[in-house]
């Protein structure tokens, strides 16, 4: 069964304000009378206590069709005190639908005082292999939690049959380095993630390079990795570079505003004319990173040799002349692409005065030296039992094909 317009209920958007289970009946009575509803959209209203309840009865009967669940910008205007009430009814009806893959929650002010039902969501969603967490003001202690639970995640995907998390996007919720050593266990635990997009997070060069050197770089098959307007520098630049070639798929890297420096685009762009390491990328972007005509020459051979698939191309705001002769080689190698383009340079900074890498090693955050793989030990040690218990509910459980 797929999604169509015909299998959608969607309320979204209309800025309903339902707080009574008076005020959502009209909606749930018409949901409850369709049959084979795959996606259910409620993005854009503000729903509380009680309306929360009397939806997620509604969601019960749905439970062996429904794919897809948008619940963002979903509390506007509640109390903090109201948003885990309402989730204690309507992620616990979630955690009934086998066939559930995609899970939207972004744009809710869920932050550290609602991260109980989120983490213990997340750690048993186990048909769940999209989930979107995007502006949720979780900052990084609830972020360290998110990582834990996707760790306990993969392990009860792992017992019950279920596939890998395949997406993850985690933007904007200021990560920032105190969760990376959670976050980077919990991201390398699934095998098969394909998209990462952990942009605008404020995490920090030492945060960047732990989590590539000791997370991503184990996630073979990724094919979309979004650090946007995170601080990277030549320390976590360097760190990228190693690790693309362990990303045989890899069609979009999205590192605009990451502030990779003169010496990180060169480092990177240099990586990016082995062939093994950038066959498939087809989106590349480094906006406002410092790049000068030296990494500028590396892409314009890499165009030419080994980014052969690359379509699209962003290098504004960076440090060299828009008419240089290896950019125009650049937009003559990508231009033999199928609607290959690069993005207009309105925006290039001629100031090509040297800038210091000395923070690069001051750099440093609480835990930077934790050992990941006792971390790891730990959490596998205290969740054992959490998985014992749903492996023991699914057992009991039908899921139709």
């Amino acid at each position: 069964m797929s999604i169509t317009t015909e299998t959608t209920y969607s309320v979204a958007g209309k800025q309903l304000k339902l707080t009574t289970a008076a005020d959502i009946e009209p909606y749930v009575s018409e949901l409850s009378s369709k049959l084979g509803i795959t996606k259910i959209d409620f993005s854009g209203n503000t729903i509380g206590i009680e309306a929360s309840k009397r939806l997620g009865e509604a969601i019960a009967q749905h439970k062996d069709s429904l794919i897809e669940i948008n619940f963002s910008d979903l509390y506007t205007g509640r109390l903090n005190t109201e948003i885990p009430q309402s989730l204690n009814y309507l992620l616990p009806a979630l955690l009934e639908c086998p066939k559930l893959t995609t899970v939207n929650l972004s744009d809710n002010a869920f932050g550290l005082q609602t991260i109980d039902p989120i983490e213990d969501y997340l750690s048993k969603a186990v048909s769940v292999e999209h989930l979107i967490l995007s502006n949720n003001g979780m900052g990084p202690f609830a972020g360290a939690r998110i990582g834990k639970s996707l760790y306990k995640l993969s392990k009860a995907k792992k017992v019950s049959g279920y596939n890998s998390l395949k997406t993850f996007v985690c933007g904007r919720n200021r990560l920032e380095n105190g969760s990376i050593n959670y976050l980077a266990i919990g991201l390398r635990s699934h095998k098969d993630l394909a998209t990462v997009r952990l942009y605008q997070n404020g995490i920090r060069p030492a945060g960047a390079e732990k989590l590539i050197t000791l997370g991503l770089v184990r996630n073979k098959q990724l094919q979309v990795l979004d650090l946007q307007d995170n601080t990277l520098t030549t320390r976590a630049a360097s760190a990228l570079a190693k690790a693309l070639p362990e990303w045989s798929n890899l069609l979009e890297l999205n590192l605009n505003d990451c502030l990779l420096k003169p010496k990180g685009c060169l480092v990177l762009t240099s990586a990016l004319s082995d062939a093994q390491a950038s066959k498939t990328l087809s989106i590349l972007k480094l906006q406002y990173n410092e790049l000068e005509p030296d990494s500028l020459k590396k892409l314009a051979q890499a165009a030419e040799t080994s980014l052969l698939n690359l379509k699209s191309l962003e290098l504004n705001g960076n440090r060299f002349d828009g008419e240089l002769e290896d950019l125009e080689a650049i937009v003559s190698a990508i231009a033999k692409n199928a609607s290959g383009e690069v993005d207009e340079l309105d925006d290039l900074d001629s100031d090509e005065e040297e800038v210091s890498d000395e923070e690069d090693n001051e750099d440093t955050f609480d835990d930077i030296d934790a050992n990941l793989s006792d971390l790891e030990a730990d959490l596998a040690s205290a969740s054992s039992s959490d998985v014992d218990e749903l492996t023991e509910k699914l057992g009991s459980t039908h899921i139709q094909s």
